[in-house]
């Protein structure tokens, strides 16, 4: 324990003055009641009370005294408190086949409808990041503490290419998971990736198995929502003013393989919650070493004290009503 105002403790020094001056008094009591009446005969005179109950309700005032001399010096105390820094990466699939209408009113809309309530409950003190994919990988907003950024990003999302580079943008959120880096020296905080997408792998450069490895070594799991139905459809604008129209059936496969092998779970868009998500993420967060000021304890604990030594002698030598 340590005291903001150490210099103020000089002041306890009135506790043992107290407790002298209440021994002589007790024994001046004595003396007086001496003189008065022989000793052998006080007992018979004055009804005493047991030693303990005659200086219990003094100890009680002067240990409350005690307290609220060292709260006079602001005293602190090394407590463990729950570490309040974990990085949330969310990823967005952003291919063409998003824009299918299976999911109302659209898959992409859908997904980020549910993204943002991934946003809405991160827990205080947690960074959260935005990657958008479709035949290639951005970084749309660095992890960061600003959740306005990650609305006003999520709901300029758009569907481009029908491409989708869906491991190589795993392993991007698990590069910005793992460059974050933690406050004063400590190690770096816990991360998880939540990824919306339809399934598929249609372009990039690693494979789903590599980026599940890759997140599993680094001990950042990957949470899968799979978003939309076997019957997807979208419809694609040919020269001429024909449309085609392309069957894009949701393909959770991927999605699995990714989730099982990083130690992350697959959920369908309807049945997902962030509860548990953020759950087992708070579980690895830990907990770190805070320098906190106990006055606030220290005073009320000895004014509690004094209170009750106070009602003690009241009650004890009909100082107050019964």
């Amino acid at each position: 324990m340590s005291f903001a105002s150490p210099i103020l403790l000089v002041f306890l020094i009135a506790v043992p003055l107290a407790v002298g001056a209440y021994l002589w008094l007790d024994r001046r009591h004595d003396e007086r009641a001496s003189a008065w009446a022989t000793p052998a005969l006080l007992p018979n005179l004055v009804e005493r009370p047991s030693g303990w109950k005659r200086h219990l309700p003094t100890a009680l005032l002067l240990l409350g005294l005690a307290l609220l001399l060292v709260g006079f010096a602001r005293p602190k105390a090394n407590v463990k408190v729950k570490r309040q820094e974990a990085t949330v990466v969310l990823v967005l699939d952003v291919s063409g086949s998003m824009a299918a209408k299976d999911v109302k009113p659209t898959r992409l809309r859908a997904a980020r409808l549910a993204a943002l309530r991934f946003v809405d409950k991160l827990p205080k003190g947690y960074r959260m990041s935005l990657i958008t994919f479709s035949d290639h990988t951005a970084v749309s907003v660095p992890a960061t503490h600003d959740l306005t950024a990650m609305r006003e990003a999520l709901l300029r999302a758009k569907a481009g290419p029908q491409g989708t580079a869906l491991a190589d943008a795993v392993s991007r959120a698990v590069d910005v998971g793992r460059a974050v880096k933690g406050q004063g020296g400590q190690r770096r905080p816990p991360a998880v990736v939540i990824l919306f997408s339809d399934g598929g792998q249609t372009a990039g450069r690693v494979t789903p198995q590599q980026a599940a490895a890759k997140a599993q070594k680094y001990r950042i799991p990957v949470s899968a929502v799979s978003v939309g139905t076997p019957d997807g459809i979208v419809e694609q604008p040919l020269r001429g003013g024909f449309t085609e129209r392309l069957q894009v059936p949701v393909q959770p496969a991927v999605l699995r393989t990714i989730a099982q092998r990083s130690g992350g779970t697959l959920t369908q868009l309807r049945g997902i919650d962030t509860k548990p998500v953020y759950e087992a993420l708070g579980s690895r967060v830990g907990r770190t070493k805070k320098n906190v000021e106990v006055t606030a304890a220290a005073a009320g604990g000895g004014i509690v004290l004094m209170l009750a030594g106070a009602l003690l002698s009241g009650v004890w030598f009909r100082r107050v009503p019964t």
